[in-house]
């Protein structure tokens, strides 16, 4: 590959967007003033005013940091790297994480240290999507941040604890840009309604039409720009000589764009949000926020088999023997979707979604494993009751094995009074099951099978006779 292929390099500063640009790179905003929201980046005296506005006359500037900016599309992270460059004058340097190898990187970067060391130029190497930057690539960075060759720009939509390496994070100060409001949207769009670099006043937009496009944006500048663009582009003659400015209404919006992209990365940060944010409302009993989270994992491509997965973990973790057939359900369905496939497996997903929301809830079989793991790992085990061990294998007997044994179909309601437990043990209670649903009569049942056992009077929920070992808690 040609490295004039991944990247684009100015002398100083940054140049004017050519009039044949993109909306939104024209009205890209020139000044910190111009950005809309990350007002919390914005503050006077903040590391990113230090590194973007230039020095007083006769003051020492500070030293370039490097800058890594996590946040949404069209937050304004591309914008943020282009006024570093512009404010301090220094040279910049564009690179695609998409399409540059580590070749690329190591010549930019060689590049950058042959002008710092012959004329004193300083360079800024603003590279979008570093996640996409494999750690062999992340790592020949390393030198040219810990030195100082470049002051490095990178861009990411993708947490970076997960997508950057460490030693580059540490090197870096760490920008987290916020998604941009409705009002932030429409102050953008309005401007670039009338400012000379957008569309000049060429058209008005109607307030509906205005509406439904801050609503598709859904708080992405660049998405809200480029539809305005093109619904513009519809209406606007082929022909100079239209007097006064040209109505976009919500005809011509909703013809721009047919659908909102969801926002949902399956690779990348949004892949947990909305997984987690899935599986608490499974967990909260809110139908319509899970099927709602199930929609956008859907509309997005994400591998049917693994939300399969994530409902039957629910329904077992979260209902249990509150409903135990919502396990059934969500069995059935993940058995159902490597059937069906896509699109139809997602009608299997939504019944199953239901189901298990609407259940009533129990975690009290998981909670019991907590607390009866929490006693094993302590150490609380002790030797398994002779009476109870395997009796099957020679010479067993004489070892005690298997004598005093009753077995339990021989016994009064199918329950045999022995003891079950270790010794150290006797007593422990790990399951206490709610009053939700069907546990309430297993909850019932329990209470006769325990006195049969000779188990209803002491013994706390776990940790041994009146112990109280910690256990863990159900998983977020």
């Amino acid at each position: 590959m040609d490295l004039f292929d991944a990247v684009t390099t100015t002398a100083q500063g940054v140049p004017a967007p050519l009039a044949s640009a993109p909306l939104a790179v024209r009205m890209r905003p020139r000044t910190l003033d111009e950005v809309a929201g990350q007002e919390h980046l914005l503050v006077p005296g903040s590391p990113l005013r230090r590194l973007v506005e230039p020095a007083a006359p006769g003051s020492a500037r500070a030293q370039p940091s490097s800058v890594v900016l996590w946040g949404p599309p069209g937050t304004g992270k591309t914008t943020l790297a282009y006024l570093v460059a512009q404010g301090s004058g220094r040279r910049f340097v564009e690179l695609s994480a998409v399409t540059a190898g580590v070749k690329d990187v190591r010549a930019v970067i060689e590049d950058a240290r042959r002008r710092l060391a012959g004329d004193g130029t300083e360079t800024v190497l603003f590279i979008d999507e570093v996640h996409r930057f494999s750690k062999s690539q992340q790592d020949a960075l390393l030198p040219s941040v810990e030195n100082r060759w470049v002051t490095l720009v990178a861009a990411t939509t993708e947490n970076p604890s997960f997508s950057v390496n460490s030693p580059l994070l540490s090197r870096s100060l760490l920008l987290t840009l916020r998604p941009l409001g409705t009002e932030d949207v429409r102050r953008l769009v309005r401007r670039a309604v009338t400012d000379e670099r957008g569309l000049g006043g060429a058209v008005v937009l109607a307030d509906d039409a205005e509406e439904q496009l801050l609503r598709l944006s859904g708080g992405d500048a660049r998405k809200a720009l480029t539809v305005l663009e093109a619904a513009a582009g519809a209406v606007l003659p082929g022909e100079p000589g239209q007097e006064g400015p040209v109505p976009v209404d919500l005809a011509a919006v909703e013809r721009a764009v047919d659908v909102a992209a969801v926002r949902y990365d399956r690779d990348g940060d949004q892949h947990y949000d909305v997984i987690s944010a899935f599986i608490k409302s499974l967990r909260g009993s809110d139908v319509d926020a899970a099927l709602h989270y199930l929609a956008r994992m859907v509309a997005a491509g994400e591998d049917p088999r693994f939300i399969a997965r994530r409902i039957v973990i629910a329904a077992s973790e979260e209902v249990a023997m509150a409903d135990p057939s919502a396990l059934q359900t969500a069995v059935a369905a993940a058995q159902a979707v490597a059937l069906l496939g896509m699109p139809e497996g997602a009608i299997v997903l939504a019944q199953a979604v239901v189901h298990v929301a609407s259940a009533p809830k129990s975690n009290a079989s998981y909670t019991g494993l907590n607390r009866a793991l929490a006693d094993v790992r302590a150490g609380r085990a002790g030797p398994v009751p002779a009476h109870l061990r395997d009796a099957h294998y020679a010479g067993a007997q004489a070892l005690g094995h298997g004598q005093g044994y009753r077995y339990a179909h021989d016994e009064p309601h199918a329950v045999a009074r022995q003891q079950y437990l270790p010794d150290d043990l006797v007593g422990s209670r790990y399951y206490e099951p709610s009053d939700r649903g069907y546990e309430r009569q297993v909850a019932e049942r329990l209470v006769r099978v325990r006195q049969l056992l000779g188990r209803d009077a002491g013994g706390g929920p776990a940790g041994g006779p009146g112990g109280d070992s910690e256990a863990e808690g159900p998983r977020g």
